[in-house]
């Protein structure tokens, strides 16, 4: 069953994703609508299983990985102050005002501090796919918008912690700082010293495709460590594209590693957001859903534009880099897990920002092509 299930995402997610692009949109809006259609909520032709979402992982993984082999150290190194501008304007707003929405929803200040957060979290595996369909990603633009992600994503799990630690749950601090630190501290050395190390003595083992092989294992166990230390996966790989971009095996691995991903597991990362959404008992809290998305959209947006204006971007290319934030994909739901776990969040309230994340998910590649587009054409009618 779950060979023709995969058959199936595949066929439907490439062709959705073509029709997405003659109608003028990336490819993932394809894709990510087409998953909700052969999903429970509609077909049900696809189901949500463990295994599926194990090769979705795999998919946004390998999708992060390709985003740090394209990334150019030099043009990262530029734009460190315009990450940190775009990543802390697109916490504090939506932090502040998620705070405010909580009170009014008669939250405690604890859960109202905890919708804020959630609210702030970014996910930006949608957006590079978005930047890469435009030739975006290498640009200053993309650059600062991968470096804000990962800012983003340790600024918001310290904040958890600590926002956990008032909570009366048990999670020290300290001991989540040291494990970021140790995760960014090791990840660094590695790469600076093991990667190039491992990736040679590993080609010249007498066995084929020796690069691609190395490679896939200092991704995999990039991301591992990045989970096991509280970090994200996808963080992981983005860090072990990032050491292997500098090497010598660059191409090839771009190459090889970009064939079998968009092969089978990133479409399949794509539709199976789509695939997992549930709607059922949602239409008593339509209002509340539609309230909730428009302050997810809108804070970020308007957080991180202004904090790539305080760096120097014009209003275009600071409200493209706003609607590149905006997703907040698994990132967010991660925190509403442990929301739900932790009494934070009800039952119901969970369900609203399960739907509000898909919402943002899906709005993020039309508002990023939009605003950037209109950037293009300014441009061209300048000249």
């Amino acid at each position: 069953m779950l060979i023709l299930q995969i058959a199936i995402i595949l066929i439907a997610s490439k062709i959705a994703g073509s029709i997405s692009v003659r109608l003028g949109q990336p490819s993932v809006l394809g894709k990510l609508l087409i998953g909700i259609v052969l999903g429970p909520t509609v077909l049900g032709l696809v189901n949500e299983t463990e295994t599926l979402a194990e090769l979705s992982q795999i998919g946004v993984i390998l999708l992060m990985f390709i985003a740090g082999l394209e990334t150019d150290l030099d043009e990262f190194k530029r734009t460190g102050k315009a990450s940190t501008f775009v990543g802390f304007g697109g916490i504090i707003v939506p932090l502040v005002l998620g705070y405010f929405a909580g009170n009014l929803l008669h939250l405690n200040t604890i859960q109202s501090w905890f919708l804020g957060l959630l609210l702030s979290a970014t996910s930006v595996s949608i957006s590079v796919q978005a930047l890469k369909e435009m030739n975006r990603l290498k640009t200053p633009e993309g650059t600062t918008i991968l470096g804000a992600a990962v800012i983003d994503d340790v600024v918001v799990i310290i904040a958890l912690a600590f926002l956990m630690s008032f909570s009366g749950k048990d999670v020290h601090l300290t001991t989540v700082i040291l494990q970021k630190v140790l995760f960014f501290a090791g990840a660094i050395l590695a790469g600076w010293k093991v990667v190039p190390w491992f990736l040679n003595k590993f080609v010249t083992l007498k066995v084929s495709e020796t690069v691609i092989s190395s490679a896939l294992i200092i991704c995999f166990v990039f991301a591992y460590f990045a989970e096991y230390t509280g970090v994200a996966s996808i963080i992981g790989a983005y860090f072990a594209g990032v050491a292997i971009s500098v090497t010598n095996f660059k191409q090839e691995v771009f190459e090889k590693v970009e064939t079998i991903s968009y092969s089978i597991f990133v479409p399949i990362f794509f539709t199976s957001i789509g695939i997992t959404a549930e709607f059922s008992g949602i239409t008593k809290n339509l209002a509340l859903i539609a309230i909730i998305s428009i302050l997810a959209i809108a804070s970020k947006l308007i957080g991180a534009a202004i904090g790539a204006r305080a760096a120097g971007f014009g209003w275009n290319s600071s409200f493209g880099i706003g609607a590149a934030m905006v997703s907040r994909g698994e990132v967010a739901l991660i925190l509403a897990s442990i929301g739900l776990e932790s009494k934070l969040l009800s039952q119901e309230l969970f369900t609203v920002i399960v739907v509000v994340v898909l919402i943002t998910t899906i709005a993020t590649p039309p508002m990023m092509k939009w605003l950037f587009k209109a950037k293009t054409q300014k441009k061209y009618n300048a000249a």
